[in-house]
């Protein structure tokens, strides 16, 4: 059968149909076909109704990161990407920071920004103040068009306009502020502002296009602070001889470099998403507005800077802080349909949305603490390669007692392959 994507009325087939039909088409195995129709516990049939055009599911690694501790409270967090060392490093850094009382986490309220977009309007002064004066109005409407939050205490709650600058003329944004209390708050927010919109084109005298939910929640902002003791820093690396006041100074030069460079600011950050994106995902919510709201937010103020920040306390220890947008919920969508995600909050053990986004901020805040101290100590591929040494050795077909010494030998000898290890294999067996 030539190659075509022009696939005719795939979304009609069964799970049987497509794979016959995909298997012609790119040359699948019989047992590459058998591999995607084992879906394990998110069922075909499930699978199909949260996506289009369902051949299969991609299973992911679940980890749990250990020891962490925020306002108080202990907290098993899971974790699912396909990363090396992500795990190991955020239980490691949760672990150093529970000498000094763990994490201390807060947030602002759950508010979410829906914007509308007015073009063609002949007086923008005039038309931003009658939206503006007709403010309490619109919010009302708003709030009659989806009236679910306000029975939870949510709902719209306030309104702005501004005048941008494009290179289409000049536009009037109408900004709907909304308390979505443990939603993500997608749906109900565009809802509200498509209700909304013939009446800021009525006020405005102009064409309301874009109605849509912005993924900067400047004002969904969630904070998380640790300190680790030099006492404890200096125990981390004591196989290098370093002194905990120089592992202090060595972090601090570090952010200093991430935080002045967006070239190393930008890996900074993808490091501190590491961890919140894999309990994103671990949890059903949204990774991939999370982490265009956190890099939005890393360049608000028209630099691209850190998500975190450093600082040397009067005691000599390392202070680290976080503060970024996290659009999370535990209401809707995949956390409350993907049956692995309804474990994994029941695992976690949070009841708000806010409590969520508390923990996650504090596993960022350890993620980049983890890479940071290490790629100013020690290098940060002496702990990663050792991990993956270990998946090459299973590769290779160590069982469990030999994994870590064949994944050793690799690593002592800069060479991690396939062949090597079973060579070692064979040799250690």
């Amino acid at each position: 059968m030539a190659k075509s994507s022009a696939l005719q009325g795939f979304y009609k087939k069964s799970q049987d149909e497509r794979l016959e039909e995909i298997a012609a088409v790119a040359g699948l195995s019989p047992e590459e076909t058998a591999l995607l129709k084992q879906t394990g516990c998110l069922a075909f049939s499930l699978a199909d109704k949260m996506i289009e055009n369902v051949y299969g599911v991609m299973p992911l690694p679940l980890g749990l990161a250990t020891n962490f501790q925020v306002n108080g409270r202990d907290y098993l967090v899971p974790m699912a990407l396909e990363e090396p060392s992500v795990v190991a490093a955020a239980s490691y850094a949760a672990k150093l920071a529970r000498a000094s009382g763990g994490f201390t986490a807060s947030s602002t309220g759950p508010l979410m920004i829906a914007q509308i977009q007015v073009v063609q309007v002949k007086d923008l002064a005039k038309a931003k103040k009658a939206v503006e004066d007709q403010k309490e109005e619109l919010v009302n409407d708003a709030n009659q068009v989806f009236p679910g939050l306000k029975q939870f205490g949510g709902g719209a709650m306030d309104l702005e306009a501004r005048v941008i600058d494009t290179v289409r003329g000049k536009q009037l944004i109408v900004h709907l502020i909304v308390d979505v209390r443990d939603a993500m708050g997608a749906n109900s927010i565009n809802t509200m502002a498509e209700g909304i919109a013939p009446k800021i084109e009525e006020l405005t005298g102009g064409k309301v296009r874009l109605r849509i939910i912005s993924n900067l929640a400047i004002f969904r902002l969630f904070r998380a602070e640790a300190v680790w003791t030099k006492e404890v820093l200096a125990e981390s690396v004591k196989e290098l001889g370093l002194k905990g006041a120089e592992v202090v100074e060595a972090v601090l030069d570090a952010w200093a470099f991430a935080a002045a460079d967006p070239f190393r600011g930008t890996t900074h950050n993808k490091g501190i998403m590491n961890g919140i994106d894999a309990v994103t995902v671990a949890t059903g919510n949204d990774f991939r507005a999370v982490e265009a709201g956190a890099h939005s937010y890393a360049a608000y103020n028209r630099k691209y800077t850190t998500l975190t920040s450093y600082e040397k306390t009067r005691e000599g220890h390392l202070k680290g802080k976080i503060e970024l947008p996290l659009a999370v919920g535990l209401v809707g969508g995949a956390t409350k349909t993907h049956p692995i995600a309804k474990i994994n909050v029941k695992l976690l053990g949070v009841k708000t949305a806010h409590e969520l986004g508390e923990v996650m901020a504090s596993v960022g805040l350890a993620q980049n603490f983890a890479a940071i101290r290490a790629l100013a100590t020690e290098g940060i591929q002496r702990g990663h390669m050792k991990l993956h040494a270990k998946n090459i050795a299973v590769l290779g077909g160590a069982a469990n007692k030999l994994i870590d010494r064949v994944a050793d030998a690799m690593v002592k000898e800069k060479n991690i392959t396939v062949d090597r290890a079973k060579q070692l294999v064979e040799a250690f067996s």
